[in-house]
């Protein structure tokens, strides 16, 4: 299946999986940084082999669609942080077309609520304060600050 596509597959379901504390979903929450998807090759043996004792890689010509996903969470004091990594894995794997996943969390850039989508903020009633061609802030008294 094409990369493209299941992408888009990936983001719709990232659509799908709201925070447990803000009534959003995480992707217009600005908490997925990145998803990539490849075609990777099956390795035959023991991985740790290959590392530890140089022996060399057999493939064994299968390929499989890996979907790597950098996210982060509102907060580090997040009570349900890795439960909601493996709910983000979990339901990214059942996506047609993926095989496997890895979600890696990152706090680097933090969270902040500008990092939300203008629906996302919109929809929690937050004023959007978002640059306009004057020179001056949507929504806000004409200030930058």
């Amino acid at each position: 299946m094409n990369s493209q596509v299941l992408y888009k597959d990936v983001v719709n379901v990232c659509k799908t999986i709201y925070d447990p504390e803000i009534p959003q979903n995480i992707w217009d929450l600005g908490l997925v940084y990145s998803v990539e998807i490849e075609k990777r090759t099956k390795i035959d043996g023991d991985a740790r082999e290959v590392l530890d004792e140089g022996k060399p890689i057999n493939e064994s010509g299968e390929t499989f669609m890996h979907a790597a996903i950098k996210m982060t969470l509102t907060t580090p004091s997040c009570p349900v942080g890795p439960q909601f990594l493996n709910t983000v894995q979990t339901r990214v794997q059942e996506v047609k077309g993926i095989d496997r996943c890895n979600v890696e969390l990152v706090w680097d850039p933090p969270w902040d609520a500008s990092m939300m989508s203008e629906e996302a903020q919109t929809m929690l009633g937050m004023e959007l304060n978002r640059p306009m061609l004057d020179g001056t802030r949507a929504g806000g008294d004409g200030s930058w600050e």
